[in-house]
């Protein structure tokens, strides 16, 4: 039995999207075939309009209704942190967080080799005109991995002639986590990243 050319199309479709593999694919595809005409007319007119309603910040490389963004645009924010982050998605939470009130300067992505993404393919090189306005501190909230770290590093060496100071955020046990279960890496970070108890 052969596949109606329209239903492969979106099965393939589905596919190219990360951590949708061929059978997630048919499912979403086959779900959006029995599902109301409107929810598959919403889902086409939401995608559709994805790349005509948003812009990437010429400041801080985020994605944005406006430009510059929001938070780039806010005269609450204290612009005298940068925090540097892998991804718009990295930058989101730590806004539900709460806990920065900062700007932020978004690389898409992180440097790995074996990947052929080196510093070039990133916004790494934009940070640095950044830094001239008053900028005290640039944390670095890249991923705790091979290339987070990496990332890290080179971006440290970068500005480590500009005299501005370069933090990273803690890393180490969750909220709520048994040690037993923890690995040597989340330990050895956690032990290293201890703080007073006062």
């Amino acid at each position: 039995m052969q596949i109606p050319k329209s239903v492969a199309n979106a099965i393939s479709e589905f596919e190219k999207l990360p951590g949708v593999g061929p059978k997630s694919a048919q499912r979403l595809t086959y779900y959006l075939l029995h599902a109301p005409k409107e929810q598959a007319a919403a889902l086409a007119e939401a995608v559709g309009s994805l790349k005509d309603n948003t812009v990437m910040c010429s400041v801080c490389f985020n994605v944005a209704e406006v430009d510059p963004c929001e938070v780039c645009s806010s005269k609450g924010r204290d612009r005298s942190i940068i925090m540097v982050v892998e991804e718009p998605l990295d930058a989101l939470a730590l806004e539900r967080s709460r806990s920065f009130h900062g700007l932020y300067h978004v690389l898409h992505g992180s440097i790995a080799p074996l990947e052929n993404i080196g510093p070039d393919e990133l916004y790494l090189r934009e940070l640095l005109p950044r830094l001239k306005n008053g900028v005290k501190e640039v944390i670095l909230a890249t991923n705790p991995n091979i290339e987070g770290e990496a990332t890290a590093m080179y971006i440290q060496r970068l500005i480590a002639p500009l005299g501005v100071k370069v933090t990273r955020i803690a890393r180490g046990l969750p909220t709520g986590a048994d040690l037993e279960y923890a690995d040597e890496v989340t330990l050895s970070k956690a032990v290293e990243g201890r703080v007073d108890f006062s």
